[in-house]
């Protein structure tokens, strides 16, 4: 649930606004005074900040270039001040909007809505997003490091993983014991290659349903291995 922040000395306007922002499902806190305000936006997460411009200790000018000196999530200014030069001021201190009073409640709610909607958006696509494999009922996040099959996590040595990994990740191409052997070893075939065997026989019994009739690790009699998709 969105956290919303407002700070307004007007007792009334705020419990309207915090009223009419619940019933659309945020989760409102008042503070009528600036300083105080100004604290908990700072030492508190919220998703969005609501703020008069003229408080008692702190003005809004001032909590909002604090915020955003501090905080990314959007800001809107509420006023009864309508010159174009308070607007000019707000906007180019950080503030995402500036409404003037009397508005509609709707209107507020709507313009909530719209920024958090957009503030989610730039987040989520700025996040680096884990690299996954997913094949059927198998899920490689090779980002984690994790399998699960089913979605129950299976656990999964060092070498099991890679060795999955590389072969999910080169779906119906064939590789023969030393190939695997040279790529997850980083040895030449002059090492143990039976390894490679006995770890195809656990990865398999960790993410196949049969592991006489393997559905995802197969096994290319006479040459080597191979991941079906």
């Amino acid at each position: 649930m969105s956290r919303i922040l407002i700070i307004e000395d007007e007792e009334s306007i705020a419990e309207l606004e915090k009223d009419y922002l619940e019933l659309s499902g945020f989760e409102v806190e008042i503070e009528t005074d600036g300083t105080r305000g100004l604290q908990r936006a700072l030492d508190e997460e919220f998703n969005l900040y609501i703020l008069d411009l003229m408080l008692p200790g702190t003005d809004g000018f001032e909590i909002c270039r604090r915020i955003r000196e501090n905080k990314d999530a959007p800001v809107l200014m509420v006023s009864a001040r309508k010159d174009d030069i308070d607007k000019i001021r707000g906007l180019g201190l950080g503030a995402d909007d500036y409404i003037t009073k009397p508005f509609s409640p709707s209107e507020l709610v709507a313009r909530v809505k719209a920024h958090i909607s957009r503030y989610d958006r730039l987040i989520g696509n700025s996040t680096k997003r884990n690299d996954v494999i997913e094949i059927r009922n198998l899920k490689i996040d090779k980002t984690a490091r994790r399998v699960f099959v089913n979605g129950e996590e299976k656990n999964f040595t060092t070498k099991e993983f890679d060795l999955l990994t590389f072969l999910a990740s080169n779906p119906n191409h064939v590789y023969t014991k030393e190939d695997l052997f040279r790529n997850i070893w980083n040895m030449e075939s002059v090492g143990d290659i039976a390894t490679v065997t006995v770890h195809i026989k656990k990865i398999r019994e960790k993410i196949e349903l049969d592991t006489s009739k393997p559905q995802y690790i197969e096994t290319i009699w006479g040459v080597g291995y191979r991941f079906k998709i």
